[in-house]
């Protein structure tokens, strides 16, 4: 696996963070794909998708949240809790679900019982459950006004030509992470699904230009690699929230199992279509982040998320698909049974697993079901 891309997934504060920090420029941390990270890039800006991992505990999240909901949000407040994202400018909090919308009072409130967690700049970004004209209007004026506010508190620029460039850069790492994409559908596949995984989980904690680059050289060097998927069921990862490769490195640790595909809120579900470079960037980003999204909060989209997954089925040559939500995660906790039940009857063998996240994944109990699951398909 690539040095830099694992460091990066597998650490809160990477290198490239501590580098950037270090030159004197300013960070700012996000929750949710919905956010488009071209604002903070045209303005000088360095944004990080912010995650969960290194959690050791949840004392100070279950203080905040109470037992009863996702873990994921959890693990954020607790690492704030702790400091480890002291590094950060600003935060930008979106209610990608409810857990995540309460996310942003939760880390207020702890801000009084511990100084200095929340930073200066700490903004609620709304985003509309639907992608009618009135839907469409309201995202694009949530946009100008998170582009405002960044500009007023850091006291940046943010004009046309910057977001076109930034757009450009961005679209340009997309079209990387396809291709990507389009070499593990292949029947010989050179890079397993553990550092394909990574590799879309630092894009979005690296500066865009470094990532673009270091994944360009990545490209080239799976040309000459061998294949890892000789003889290997292929395997699909849906679900929840999963910035943590721990449990695609789980399915890989059976011999008999590859993953070449994922749609999940990190990687290329989170990468989404491309960005039209051309005319207003505002509503070329408003289109692209909410108009061509799938997520299951967007009302109205299930045959249409149902298409896409049967599509990437197809075009991997899926031989099972594994289901993984948070436990309390409404969202994809429920969609998964009506997932289980249109894929079964298309004869596409699926796995259902609720888990904690990340850090506090029941990995003995997930690897006996993965297991499980690995020997139906085979027979």
């Amino acid at each position: 696996m690539t040095n830099s891309f694992y460091e990066a997934t597998t650490t809160v504060c990477n290198q490239s963070i501590q580098e950037w920090q270090a030159s004197g420029k300013k960070i700012v941390g996000y929750t949710c794909s919905y956010v488009p990270p071209e604002i903070f890039h045209a303005a000088g800006i360095l944004p990080v998708r912010i995650r969960g991992i290194e959690t050791e505990g949840t004392d100070i999240g279950d203080a905040y949240f109470g037992p009863f909901i996702c873990s994921f949000p959890k693990c954020i407040l607790q690492l704030a809790g702790k400091g480890k994202y002291n590094f950060l400018s600003g935060v930008i909090i979106t209610p990608g679900c409810d857990a995540m919308r309460r996310l942003d009072e939760c880390w207020r409130k702890a801000g009084e019982d511990y100084p200095g967690i929340v930073p200066p700049f700490f903004y609620y970004f709304d985003v509309p459950h639907k992608t009618l004209p009135h839907g469409m209007k309201w995202f694009k004026e949530e946009l100008l006004a998170l582009i405002s506010g960044v500009e007023q508190h850091f006291s940046v620029t943010i004009d046309t030509d910057g977001l076109h460039q930034a757009i450009a850069l961005y679209n340009r790492g997309r079209m990387l992470l396809k291709e990507l994409e389009e070499i593990r559908t292949r029947p010989e596949v050179p890079i397993t699904g553990t550092e394909a995984f990574a590799v879309a989980v630092a894009g979005t904690v690296m500066p865009r230009d470094l990532y673009t680059q270091q994944l360009q050289q990545l490209l080239e060097d799976l040309k000459t690699r061998p294949s890892v998927s000789t003889g290997k069921k292929r395997i699909l990862v849906i679900g929840s929230i999963s910035d943590d490769i721990q449990i695609v490195e789980l399915i890989e640790k059976n011999p008999t199992a590859i993953v070449v595909a994922e749609n999940l809120c990190f990687g290329v579900r989170y990468e989404g279509n491309l960005v039209a470079e051309t005319g207003d960037p505002v509503e070329a980003m408003a289109e692209g982040y909410l108009g061509e999204c799938t997520c299951p909060r967007m009302f109205g989209k299930y045959q249409e998320r149902l298409a896409i997954l049967k599509a990437k089925i197809d075009a991997a040559a899926i031989d099972g698909v594994i289901m993984q939500n948070i436990r309390f995660c409404d969202l994809h906790g429920s969609e998964h049974g009506l997932l289980e039940r249109d894929l079964e009857k298309a004869g596409i063998p699926c796995l259902k697993i609720e888990r904690e996240y990340g850090p506090l994944t029941d990995t003995g109990r997930m690897q006996m079901r993965i297991q499980a699951f690995l020997e139906r398909i085979s027979t």
